[in-house]
């Protein structure tokens, strides 16, 4: 879209429609300060390289089955351990595009299906990130999918039984999704509440498959790949994150996740000294409280002495 593109909702009265499956995504100009749309063709949504990832337990297979039978899935678990790299890793296995939304308050049912655009003197048809999904049989991602408002995600409901369509009220059609489409969707149950939960009515329409932070020896070998610095200095690292995960509910609402502690192995390995590095990179994003900090720098001091 050019930057002299406005929004523009208007009735079922199409003066021109293009139906080009695009992803658009928000870039900066040569001079790096005004932002505009870009469109991403479909191609680029498209894994070509293996994303690295470790299974912990059956989720591949779990993901696979619902795949090949047209299942939704819903993934449960806490911050930054391996969701969307879990999705990442699938789209690639599945030969799948995969179009993520990043979910959000502001999320409204017509940015997820569509809506028309000026362009010049003509109107044109805009699909919305999940109209391209189904039209492309491509996996789409909601993340963190409880942050968008709950009239938002009633949209979804027809594509999550055995119906498998979309409503397009503003261009007056139904669109069916092809085989290869997939709905899947993630939260962090450890941030529910009663005022962002999912209802039961769109809960039990998706499969569950559950996350966790991988266990020591695995998580060792996750962090010393993904940071590039050796197994021991992963191993005193994966301690230090494991000592503070226990202190979740006893002044912290969250633990150290593995990307966090995969930041952490990034410093060192750029020369940041290791002690520095686990302060900046794994505790003080996580709490801001004095008194837990100093709690948890002298763990950190503890292990790497």
């Amino acid at each position: 879209m050019n930057r002299g593109h406005q929004w523009f909702e208007t009735s079922k009265q199409i003066y021109s429609i293009k139906n080009k499956i695009t992803v658009f995504r928000w870039e900066k100009n040569m001079d790096n300060k005004c932002q505009f749309f870009r469109e991403i063709p479909l191609e680029e949504c498209f894994i070509d390289k293996e994303p690295y990832y470790v299974p912990v337990g059956n989720e591949v297979e779990v993901f696979m089955a619902a795949y090949k039978n047209r299942l939704p899935v819903i993934l449960k678990g806490p911050t930054g351990c391996g969701k969307t790299r879990f999705m990442e890793y699938m789209a690639y296995r599945l030969k799948r595009p995969l179009i993520t939304v990043a979910c959000h308050e502001d999320l409204t049912a017509t940015d997820l299906v569509g809506r028309f655009l000026i362009k010049g003197e003509s109107i044109e048809w805009s699909d919305g990130p999940l109209t391209k999904a189904v039209k492309s049989g491509a996996i789409c991602y909601l993340d963190e999918v409880v942050e968008a408002r709950k009239d938002t995600i009633v949209v979804i409901h027809p594509l999550t039984d055995d119906r498998r369509i979309i409503p397009v009220d503003k261009l007056g059609v139904i669109m069916k999704a092809p085989d290869g489409f997939m709905l899947a969707v993630s939260y962090n149950p450890g941030y529910q509440s009663v005022v962002k939960d999912l209802k039961q009515s769109t809960r039990q329409r998706f499969i569950s498959i559950d996350f966790d932070y991988p266990p020591a020896d695995l998580e060792v070998q996750i962090v010393a790949h993904e940071s590039g610095i050796g197994q021991e200095m992963a191993k005193y690292l994966v301690e230090i994150g494991s000592r503070i995960r226990n202190f979740k509910h006893h002044g912290l609402e969250e633990g150290v996740s593995t990307r966090l502690l995969i930041y952490a192995g990034k410093l060192i390995r750029e020369g940041i000294e290791p002690a520095k590095a686990c302060q900046i990179a794994m505790v003080r994003p996580i709490t801001d409280n004095p008194d837990l900090q100093v709690s948890l720098d002298e763990i950190i001091s503890a292990i790497m002495e």
